[in-house]
């Protein structure tokens, strides 16, 4: 009977943790999830310690990647059954992280309320990393509408999930003590002061201007969402009106904005195909004085590859020499296939259109309009805090996201991708601009909060003055580095007391 209500507990505080994310975005519920993880973790049985654990994963994975399926489903072309099968399988993967993580805690017999949130900052990272990474879901994100959110620009979302997992093992070793009377309270009550002393902190950050807003540089921002359809994005015979549809919005704004954005790949066949279009885009963005910038599919003749790319449509564009930032961190399967020889022939779910991209260069220079720089980010790279930040260049006063999230209709995905976007703007200091083909296309201004937002699944234009800003926070500056540093001494110090404590009872014997 034991088992089987930790079992339930799995499932239930596994499921419940999607709840903190938006667009639901009940902050609090993260540590509720995270709580019950620590409770089955913590469970005397290991056997049962881990297989409430993959419960848990499978649960919160699960839910909170569900949005996969209409992509694989509706333009993969797999059975339904077959696409949230693929999702569920997914999520068994990502639970081995869970997985190590209550191994580590089971195997050391971990009890320190800090310790815990070191563990589990450890095997994020790994998520974070091994066969690409997967950094989806951090319990930090769901904390940038928290009190808490001040933590972002010193720490990055790996510090708030540091944080977020913190409490909710405090708050598990304070329930333990009401329950076991050999339990140090002063311990937990250090944990507790501690607490109060990085929430402090992160009022403090929140209240801290590290950035200069450079109100006398602002320029008008116009973000073109055309609002077409996956299911006829790539159908050539549809080509015409998508042109159409960009042409008409672009004109509509010439000599009206400095700068329009258009989205990921709006243009639905290769920009080499059409320079016509660019041609006239070029002559007349030159005659009124308005720069623009296309998301495209480009070959690049000259190195062989197939990119996806966001081009600058300025005066001097020539397709060769245009400026341009080419995607580097690509999404397996969706824009590139691995072991594509073997997994090709199998079957349509493994050939989605344009997925036969290359990688750009890890490290790019930004892009420039209106004497403005631009760190450009395409669509799944936004979740990817640590390329964001190494691309951020002294100088560049904006953050470029587009995206087309059309692949995964009408889900949470767009809004728990939205969510990613505006921690990258508070933990580096730099509005963002984000134009997608469906939506969410939005301004965030450099605290992550959103100051312009057009409506999902309408075709329309969004238009904005906005001001770039300069200077460093410390997480723009040092990245996660202090926080691996601080981890490496908790547990340094840990074992130090451990050691300290047996020396002492030796003696005593």
């Amino acid at each position: 009977m034991s088992n089987l209500l930790t079992y339930i507990i799995a499932l239930v505080s596994g499921g419940i943790g999607v709840f903190a994310f938006s667009p639901y975005d009940y902050w609090i519920v993260a540590y509720i999830s995270v709580l019950g993880l620590i409770y089955i973790a913590k469970t005397p049985q290991k056997r049962t310690a881990l297989w409430a654990t993959f419960l848990w994963g499978v649960s919160f994975f699960s839910i909170g990647t569900s949005w996969l399926h209409v992509s694989i489903h509706q333009f993969g072309g797999s059975p339904l059954w077959l696409s949230y099968a693929l999702v569920v399988l997914l999520a068994a993967y990502l639970t081995l992280y869970p997985i190590l993580f209550t191994y580590i805690i089971q195997r050391f017999q971990v009890k320190s309320a800090v310790i815990f949130a070191v563990v589990w900052t450890f095997t994020e990272f790994l998520r974070g990393w091994v066969f690409t990474g997967f950094p989806w879901l951090q319990f930090g994100y769901s904390q940038i509408d928290s009190p808490f959110y001040g933590l972002a620009p010193l720490f990055g979302v790996t510090g708030l999930t540091f944080f977020t997992v913190w409490v909710s093992a405090v708050i598990f070793n304070g329930i333990s003590a009401l329950f076991t009377p050999q339990k140090k309270w002063n311990i937990t009550l250090a944990n507790l002061i501690t607490l109060v002393i990085v929430g402090g902190l992160s009022i403090y950050s929140s209240q801290k201007n590290y950035v200069n807003t450079q109100n006398e540089n602002a320029i008008i921002v116009t973000l073109a969402q055309g609002n077409i359809e996956q299911s006829l994005k790539w159908d050539p015979e549809y080509l015409n009106s998508t042109l159409e549809i960009y042409s008409r919005q672009i004109a509509e704004n010439l000599g009206k904005s400095d700068l329009i954005i258009l989205p990921e790949s709006a243009l639905p066949t290769l920009e080499n195909h059409i320079q016509p279009f660019f041609d006239a885009i070029k002559q007349a963005a030159q005659k009124q004085n308005t720069d623009v910038m296309i998301g495209t599919v480009y070959r690049d003749n000259h190195i062989g590859k197939l990119l996806n790319s966001i081009v600058v449509v300025d005066k001097d564009y020539q397709a060769e020499t245009a400026q341009r930032y080419n995607k580097h961190h690509l999404v397996p399967f969706g824009e590139y296939v691995p072991l594509e020889n073997i997994l090709r022939p199998l079957g349509s779910v493994f050939n989605l259109p344009m997925s036969a991209f290359q990688q750009g260069d890890a490290i790019q220079t930004p892009l420039k309009a209106k004497n403005t720089l631009f760190t450009p980010a395409i669509c799944y790279e936004i979740i990817l805090g640590e390329q964001l930040r190494r691309n951020l260049a002294g100088q560049a006063g904006f953050i470029l996201t587009v995206s087309n999230d059309a692949w995964f209709g009408d889900s949470h995905g767009p809004w728990q991708h939205l969510q990613m976007a505006r921690m990258r703007a508070l933990e580096l200091g730099r509005p963002l601009i984000r134009a997608t083909n469906t939506g969410i296309s939005v301004f965030i201004n450099e605290r992550g909060k959103i100051i312009a937002q057009a409506p999902q699944f309408t075709e329309t234009t969004l238009t904005q003055s906005i001001a770039p800003t300069a200077g460093w926070t410390p997480y723009a500056k040092l990245g996660d580095m202090p926080l691996y540093i601080l981890s490496v001494v908790f547990v340094a110090l840990r074992g130090l007391g451990r050691m300290l404590l047996k020396y002492s009872k030796q003696k005593s014997q």
